[in-house]
C-alpha cells in the first residue's frame, strides 16, 4: 500500500490564512456600513415631495460641510442684464421648459427687478426679497405648470459678487425635518436591537433568544397599553406611554433574572422564563384590550405592531446615547461570550466569571433593547435574525458578531422602513408588520441550513 507523505504547514500559510478570516470579517462590516449609506440616502429622496438621491446626500452633507455642498449657481446678479443672460436664459429652460425666454429680452428696472418679456402674458420676474437680503424670488406668469409659478432663491456675496443659487429649502425641511430623524431612529434602533440579540443569543447559548422572545417586548407592550386604554402609569404628561413601556419592559427582565438567579437554574431557565413573561403580559394586554373604547384599542394596537412614526431628534438623541453607553460595555465581553459558548464549565476554567457576566450583560443589553422598544413598539425578528445571518456568513467569534448583527439589523430595519413607506403609498404600513413578514420566511430558510458549528 502506498504511504501518503504527511505535509507540514508552515507559518506564513497560517499567516495567510487567519488574514483571510479577519479580512472577511472586516468586509462585511464595511460593506454593511456601505450598504446602510446608499439606503439612507435613496429612502431621503422618496416621499410625498420627490428628491434626487444627490439633493439628498447634499442636504445631508450641507449642515456639516456649507461649502463643500452649495446648491448650484443660477446667475450673477450684477451680470443680468449682460454676460450671465445665457446663464440665466437656460436654467429656466431647463428646469421650467419654457423656451420662449431664448429669444426674449432681459431688462433690469431701476428698483433692481429682473424682467424677461414674452409673448402675450408670457413673463418672468426676479426680485431681491426687501426684508431677507439673501433671498430672492422667481415669478414666472402665462402658459406653465401653476405649482411652478412662484419659487424661491439663495442670494449669496462670494468673491465681491451676488450670487444667486438654486434653493434648498424644500429639500433641507425635508430631509432634516421629516425623512432624516425616521431613518437615524431606523438605523440606530436596528443597530441595538441586532446587538442585544446577538448578546442574549451568546450568553443563553440559544438561538431563540431575542428581546422578543424574552417577553422584554411584551412587557413593554402592556405597559404602554394601561397607559393607552387606561390611562395609569408611572410617568405622567406627555411620557406616559413611553415611561409605562419603559418600565414594565426593565420590570420584565427583573423578573426573568429573578427566577434565574436561584440555585441550579440554567440559561434555559432565563428562556423558558421569558417564554412565561411573554404569555403572561400578551394575556394582560389581551384583557385591557377586551374592555377598552375602539378607539384607544386601535392605537393600543398600532402602536404593539410596531413603527418608527414616533421619530425625531430628541427621541434619537435619547436612544443614541443609550447605544452609546451600552455597545462598548458588551462589546468588551466578546471574549467571555466566546468562552462561555464552550460552556460554563469550560468558561470557568478559563477565569470567566459566569453568573456575573450573565446577569451583568443581561441588564444592560436589555436597558438597551428596553430604550428602544419603549418608542418604537414591538419589532419583531431583527434581534432573532440578524445574529443567525451574522454567523451564517462569518462564523460564531462574538468580536465580529456583534457589531455585524447590528449593522444588520439596521440594514433590515431601514430596509423594512422603506419598503413600509413605498409598498402602497401614500399609506405608511407599521413596519414591525413588514419587519415579520420579511423575517419569517428568512428564520425559516436559517433553520434549515443551519449546522451545529456556527454555535
Amino acid at each position: 500500500m502506498e504511504k501518503k507523505e504527511s505535509r507540514t504547514v508552515t507559518a506564513n500559510e497560517i499567516k495567510e490564512q487567519y488574514k483571510k478570516f479577519i479580512g472577511r470579517k472586516i468586509f462585511f462590516i464595511f460593506f454593511f456600513i456601505a450598504l446602510i449609506v446608499g439606503i439612507t440616502g435613496v429612502s431621503t429622496s422618496l416621499g410625498s415631495a420627490d428628491i434626487s438621491v444627490w439633493d439628498a446626500y447634499s442636504s445631508i452633507l450641507r449642515k456639516p460641510f456649507p461649502n463643500l455642498f452649495e446648491s448650484e449657481l443660477i446667475f450673477h446678479w450684477d451680470d443680468v442684464p449682460g454676460s450671465d443672460n445665457e446663464r440665466l436664459k437656460q436654467y429656466l429652460i431647463d428646469k421650467y421648459d419654457i423656451g420662449w425666454v431664448e429669444s426674449a429680452e432681459i431688462i433690469k428696472s431701476a428698483d433692481g427687478k429682473i424682467s424677461i418679456k414674452g409673448v402675450g402674458e408670457n413673463k418672468v420676474e426676479i426680485t431681491r426679497n426687501e426684508w431677507d437680503k439673501e433671498k430672492a424670488t422667481l415669478k414666472i406668469s402665462g402658459d406653465i405648470d401653476p405649482g411652478h409659478r412662484v419659487n424661491d432663491f439663495k442670494a449669496k456675496k462670494a468673491n465681491g459678487k451676488l450670487c444667486i443659487h438654486e434653493s434648498t429649502w424644500l429639500a433641507d425641511v425635508c430631509v432634516w425635518n421629516l425623512r432624516l430623524p425616521r431613518i437615524f431612529l431606523g438605523i440606530i434602533a436596528g443597530v441595538g436591537l441586532g446587538l442585544a440579540g446577538a448578546v442574549m443569543q451568546a450568553i443563553l447559548r440559544n438561538p431563540l433568544a431575542s428581546p422578543y422572545t424574552l417577553g422584554i417586548s411584551s412587557g413593554a407592550g402592556f405597559g404602554a397599553s394601561l397607559a393607552i386604554l387606561a390611562g395609569a402609569g408611572i410617568v405622567g404628561g406627555k411620557y406616559l406611554i413611553v415611561g409605562n413601556a419603559f418600565v414594565f419592559a426593565l420590570l420584565v427582565s427583573f423578573i426573568i433574572l429573578a427566577l434565574s438567579s436561584r440555585k441550579g437554574s440554567t440559561p434555559e431557565t432565563m428562556i423558558l422564563a421569558g417564554i412565561a413573561m411573554m404569555y403572561l403580559f400578551g394575556a394582560m394586554t389581551t384583557i385591557l384590550q377586551y374592555f377598552g373604547e375602539a378607539e384607544a384599542v386601535k392605537e393600543a394596537v398600532f402602536w404593539m405592531v410596531g413603527d418608527l412614526n414616533r421619530a425625531s431628534w430628541p427621541v434619537v438623541t435619547i436612544i443614541l446615547g443609550t447605544l452609546a453607553c451600552c455597545a462598548p460595555l458588551l462589546m468588551m465581553r466578546s471574549w467571555d461570550f466566546n468562552a462561555m459558548g464552550a460552556g460554563d464549565e469550560t468558561a470557568k476554567s478559563l477565569g470567566v466569571n459566569v453568573e456575573h457576566t450573565r446577569i451583568i450583560t443581561m441588564v444592560v443589553s436589555t436597558l438597551l433593547a428596553a430604550t428602544i422598544v419603549c418608542f418604537t413598539g414591538t419589532i419583531g425578528f431583527i434581534g432573532l435574525v440578524a445574529p443567525h445571518m451574522t454567523r451564517l456568513a462569518i462564523g460564531g467569534d462574538n468580536r465580529y458578531v456583534l457589531p455585524v448583527s447590528g449593522l444588520l439589523g439596521a440594514v433590515i430595519l431601514i430596509s423594512a422602513d422603506l419598503v413600509a413607506r413605498r409598498i402602497i403609498a401614500p399609506v405608511i404600513l407599521p413596519v414591525g408588520a413588514v419587519t415579520a413578514f420579511m423575517g419569517a420566511p428568512l428564520f425559516l430558510y436559517l433553520i434549515m441550513r443551519r449546522r451545529r458549528e456556527y454555535w
